[in-house]
């Protein structure tokens, strides 16, 4: 072989492990960035995170507004891993756009040792995930509940009145916040 035949191949398979690296790197970063897309952009009913200050300029701004309301239907269920009751304790709430809200849901532990638990969300229609924020909710935190253990636990919420302005949300009468509790898993030592 001559010399300019093996730098092609070195210069080959050099690139070809830039791109294994790139790819491996790309995978990695693929969930946190998706996780952030959707947080960003309210897709696939991600809802959003808010504050008690940006609450509260809704809430004024959709008195100020005379804002319709809206009806929010509750959902609770476990994942087959988790032996648990959970439940919202209403079905439905009717609020203003921008009127701060809390529901609750109840959760009991049927099992006889302590386990922990963490609650996924998601909110129907989808294009209404956007508008959907959370103030406080249980699902940013684990739940630990002992044995046969029961607890109360709050959501505070509310829906932008931003909702009106879009063409695909604005005659939505009914969202679905819905939460799915499943086991915590437990990092390997």
């Amino acid at each position: 072989m001559s010399a300019i035949t093996i730098n092609k191949n070195l210069r080959v398979g050099a690139l070809a492990l830039l791109m294994a690296l790139g790819m491996l790197g790309l995978g990695f970063a693929a969930v946190p960035l998706y996780r952030m897309f959707c947080q960003v952009t309210g897709f696939g009913g991600t809802t959003q995170r808010a504050t008690l200050s940006d609450a509260a300029l809704a809430e004024r701004m959709a008195k100020s507004a005379g804002a319709p309301t809206i009806s929010v239907r509750f959902d609770g269920t476990t994942a087959g891993d988790i032996p648990w009751t959970f439940k919202p304790d209403q079905v439905t709430q009717t609020l203003q756009l921008g009127e701060r809200k809390m529901a609750f849901f109840t959760a009991t532990n049927d099992s006889s040792e302590p386990i922990t638990g963490t609650a996924t969300f998601n909110v129907e229609p989808e294009q209404t995930g956007r508008y959907f924020n959370k103030i406080q909710c249980f699902c940013f935190t684990e739940q630990t509940l002992e044995p046969g253990q029961t607890v109360h636990m709050p959501v505070l919420y509310y829906v932008d009145p931003a909702i009106m302005q879009d063409d695909n949300a604005s005659n939505v009468e009914q969202i679905t916040l819905s939460y799915t509790f499943h086991k915590a898993i437990k990092p390997e030592l």
